[in-house]
């Protein structure tokens, strides 16, 4: 990736965050932990990588994202808004009566949102269909991403999924582990240990690879590798495994065990967006 694309989408990712926090601070709570550590994924998808139309957010032949963690909708909002698919000003009325932006992703309700999530460890299958779904209609352009959290991982439901998109060789699949070690009521490695994650998503018959989620050209890379393989005999589905800080940039947030749902206030929020920009 050229150095001037790669700043450019540094600068974006910061607004994401930066609105993000803004929007939960809005309504003085939410996801805020989840939200923050997806932002640098979310803008290299839609600003770079995802073949979408903001006009038409039902382009039959978009690239779609499965957001399984439908809990980090804040990030998903604010990067769509950016993205040009619904005004700005709807991120002022996250999660309130009438709203557009209910607090997990509901596809009925905002444009630019392909899959109702939120229910968690249902997303990967759901991202399965839509990939199975490709293929039969002979959308062979496509690319289905989806993002799981590792709390979630703990579903039985996200292996079965991973064996069918194994066994279907669902190349045209690439899904992306939120791994910032923290689920709801602790770290992963106390509620129930991942092990091996790599090990385990390659004996399930996918390609891996890992990289520090938070570094755009590092998450381009991986994309790059995947859609590779993808075009390869034999190709398989990918799992790109993001190492991520739970509340990243949200300075009285980040990495903190009571993250994942919290109250924000205006000024500490104030704080925070300052902070993205060096300034006190």
């Amino acid at each position: 990736m050229e150095q001037e694309t790669l700043r450019n989408l540094e600068s974006q990712a910061r607004e994401v965050r930066k609105y993000t926090i803004d929007t939960i601070a809005h309504l003085g709570v939410g996801h805020i932990g989840g939200a923050c550590s997806v932002v640098e994924i979310l803008t290299l998808l839609y600003f770079h990588e995802m073949r979408v139309r903001p006009a038409d957010p039902h382009w039959r032949e978009r690239d779609k994202l499965v957001l399984s963690k439908g809990h980090a909708g804040p990030a998903l909002y604010s990067t769509l808004a950016l993205k040009g698919f619904f005004p700005m000003d709807w991120l002022q009325t996250l999660n309130q009566g009438g709203t557009n932006l209910p607090s997990h992703c509901d596809r009925n309700k905002t444009p630019g949102i392909d899959m109702t999530t939120g229910s968690l460890g249902q997303g990967l299958s759901a991202a399965c269909g839509l990939a199975l779904a490709n293929r039969i209609d002979r959308i062979d352009s496509s690319y289905i991403y989806a993002i799981i959290g590792d709390g979630e991982t703990d579903e039985g439901q996200n292996w079965e999924a991973a064996m069918f998109a194994a066994h279907n060789k669902l190349s045209k699949l690439i899904a992306f582990t939120d791994y910032n070690k923290l689920q709801l009521d602790g770290t992963t490695e106390q509620i129930l240990d991942l092990g091996d994650l790599e090990g385990k998503w390659r004996t399930f018959g996918w390609f891996v690879l890992r990289c520090d989620g938070h570094d755009i050209g590092a998450l381009a890379a991986a994309i790059v590798s995947a859609k590779a393989q993808s075009g390869l005999p034999g190709a398989m589905p990918s799992m790109i495994i993001m190492d991520t800080i739970k509340g990243k940039g949200a300075d009285f947030a980040e990495g903190l065990l009571t993250n994942h749902n919290m109250n924000v206030d205006r000024a500490t929020a104030d704080k925070a967006i300052a902070a993205l920009y060096g300034e006190k």
